[in-house]
């Protein structure tokens, strides 16, 4: 059987690489980056920022980003103790992509709003 090689090879299945994407583009990773784009923020202040977010969804998606070198957390020894999350350098140099995307998508919402509406046309009609 013949297996076409993935367009972008960083992307294949069960590659770093793939397994990075996908962290990323989760529900609340880039939402996250975002908040953060502004500077250090404490635990509440991000799930504040976000909204809907669960504290469990944020600790496990926090705890990925910097696994991934893309956040800092830093412990603030105060009584009590605080935590404060703040984007990497390595973050940092991803930030220009994230942009990137965040403009492409705002550019082309009406676009897929629009192919969204017709493909629902055209299957609820069936």
């Amino acid at each position: 059987m013949y297996r076409r090689k993935p367009v972008i090879p960083l992307l294949a299945i069960d590659t770093p690489g793939r397994a990075l994407f996908d962290q990323l583009a989760d529900k609340w990773s880039l939402a996250i980056l975002a908040s953060l784009g502004g500077g250090a923020m404490r635990f509440n202040a991000i799930r504040r920022d976000l909204g809907g977010i669960t504290q469990k969804s944020l600790t496990q998606s926090l705890r990925r980003l910097e696994r991934n070198g893309l956040l800092a957390r830093r412990v603030i020894a105060t009584s009590p103790i605080a935590v404060e999350y703040e984007i990497s350098p390595l973050g940092r140099a991803l930030h220009d992509s994230f942009r990137a995307l965040e403009k492409g998508l705002c550019d082309h919402l009406a676009d897929v709003e629009k192919a969204r509406a017709l493909f629902d046309r055209r299957w609820n009609a069936l």
